[in-house]
C-alpha cells in the first residue's frame, strides 16, 4: 500500500502541516483505518478511493486523527488533491464525497491548490468559566463555529498575544468538542498577512495543530467582517508556520495554499 506524507499550506518542505495520504482500491474497516493513522502518528490522515463516474462526487475523502475520525480538515484534503495532480490520478478540479459534503479542490497555473469548504456559521457565546485561565489570555471576543468543527473561536489582544500562548491543553480539553482557535488582527499587514492563528485541538489528540485549513472557514468571516474585505490571507502561528489565502462567497469560503510531498514509500503491513 503505497504512502505520501504531504506538507500542506507550505511552498517548502519542512513547514506547514504534514498529512498521510493513501489512495486506496476501497475503504477497508475502520479499525484498519485508526491504526494507519495511528502509526503515521501526523494531525491527520487522509485515506481516498475513487467513485463510479457520472455521480456527484469523483473520490470518497476520509480523515483521521491518530484517536479520531474527524467531520472536516482542510490540510489532509489540500494534501490528498496535490497527490491526486502531481501523479496524474486526477486531472483538474476534483470533488470528494466527505462527511462535511461535497468539496471540490481546483490547481490552480502558480502550482497552489483551491479548495471550496462551507464557511462556518459564527455564533457569538459567553466566555465559559474558566477558557481563559486554560488559554492563557483573556478573550475579547468568542464564539461557537458550529457543528462541522466544534471549535471556540477566541480574539485575543493581539498578535504578539497569540504567539506567546502556552496553554493548558488538558483544561482546554474541556470547553469544546474538537479545540480551541486563537486569533489576533496582524501588526503589520505589510509582512502579507491579515490575521494570525494557533489553533489547540486537545479533542482529538493534537495539542497544538501546525496549519488548519477548516479553521480557516471561521476565520475567513470572522476578519472579513472586522476589515471590510472578502479577500485575505492568514497566517497559522505555529512552530511549523503556514499561510492560508481566504476568499468568503457567502455560504462557502475558498482556501489556497500549496503543497509539497516529502515522503513517498510504502506501507508494508
Amino acid at each position: 500500500m503505497r504512502i505520501r506524507i504531504v506538507d500542506a499550506f507550505t511552498d517548502r518542505p519542512f513547514a506547514g502541516n504534514p498529512a498521510g495520504v493513501l489512495l486506496l482500491d476501497a475503504f477497508p474497516e475502520d479499525d484498519r483505518l485508526r491504526r494507519v493513522a495511528l502509526e503515521v502518528n501526523h494531525a491527520e490522515t487522509a485515506f481516498a478511493h475513487r467513485l463510479p463516474a457520472g455521480g456527484e462526487a469523483d473520490w470518497a475523502l476520509r480523515w483521521f486523527t491518530p484517536v479520531a475520525e474527524v467531520a472536516m480538515c482542510g490540510h489532509a484534503t489540500l494534501a490528498t488533491a496535490h497527490v491526486l495532480h502531481t501523479t496524474g490520478a486526477h486531472e483538474g478540479p476534483v470533488r470528494f464525497a466527505t462527511l462535511s459534503g461535497v468539496l471540490v479542490a481546483t490547481p490552480r497555473e502558480d502550482g497552489s491548490v483551491t479548495l471550496d469548504f462551507p464557511t462556518a456559521p459564527l455564533t457569538p457565546v459567553e466566555a465559559p468559566a474558566g477558557v481563559a485561565e486554560a488559554l492563557g489570555a483573556e478573550p475579547h471576543a468568542v464564539l461557537d463555529t458550529g457543528p462541522h468543527t466544534g471549535d471556540l473561536l477566541v480574539e485575543v489582544a493581539d498578535e504578539k498575544t497569540v504567539r506567546g500562548l502556552t496553554p493548558d491543553h488538558k483544561a482546554l480539553a474541556a470547553h469544546s468538542g474538537r479545540g480551541v482557535i486563537a486569533t489576533a488582527r496582524a501588526e503589520d499587514p505589510a509582512r502579507g498577512y491579515d490575521y494570525v492563528s494557533r489553533c489547540f485541538f486537545p479533542g482529538v489528540g493534537i495539542d497544538e495543530d501546525a496549519v488548519t485549513g477548516s479553521a480557516h472557514t471561521a476565520l475567513a468571516p470572522f476578519w472579513s467582517e472586522r476589515l471590510g474585505r472578502p479577500d485575505l490571507t492568514g497566517l497559522q502561528a505555529s512552530p511549523r508556520s503556514g499561510r492560508v489565502r481566504t476568499q468568503l462567497r457567502g455560504g462557502r469560503t475558498l482556501l489556497s495554499g500549496h503543497a509539497v510531498t516529502v515522503i513517498d514509500g510504502e506501507l508494508l503491513a
